[in-house]
């Protein structure tokens, strides 16, 4: 993933992913426990609000969201399918993939060129 090469000075990837895998499973537990809320674009893009940027460490909303969709936990799954259902669209993996994005929690969006 993207997120895996964003190396800080003298990291392994190795080092990096770890981190990755613990920011990720932080991120699940505050989904689930409601801290953290799911924004859903009209574009079909994510954001999640209320992750602060020392707990993101770096990584994006769009790797986070790839990285719980194939390892979070049936819970964290189950607030972005009820973030879906209250926006009336679905996260579009291929939006996702071009680089919709947002730095303000889904205020507003924009397009990585």
């Amino acid at each position: 993933m993207v997120c895996d090469t964003r190396l800080k000075p003298e990291q392994t990837i190795q080092q990096r992913a770890e981190e990755i895998r613990r920011a990720v499973a932080r991120l699940s537990d505050a989904l689930v426990s409601g801290r953290v809320k799911v924004i859903v674009g009209t574009q079909g893009a994510i954001a999640f609000e209320g992750w602060s940027i020392a707990d993101r460490d770096g990584i994006t909303d769009a790797c986070a969201y790839r990285r719980l969709m194939v390892t979070g936990s049936a819970l964290a799954k189950s607030a972005i399918a009820r973030a879906e259902q209250l926006a009336g669209r679905s996260v579009d993996r291929s939006v996702i993939a071009h680089g919709e994005h947002s730095h303000d929690g889904g205020q507003s969006w924009h397009r990585k060129s």
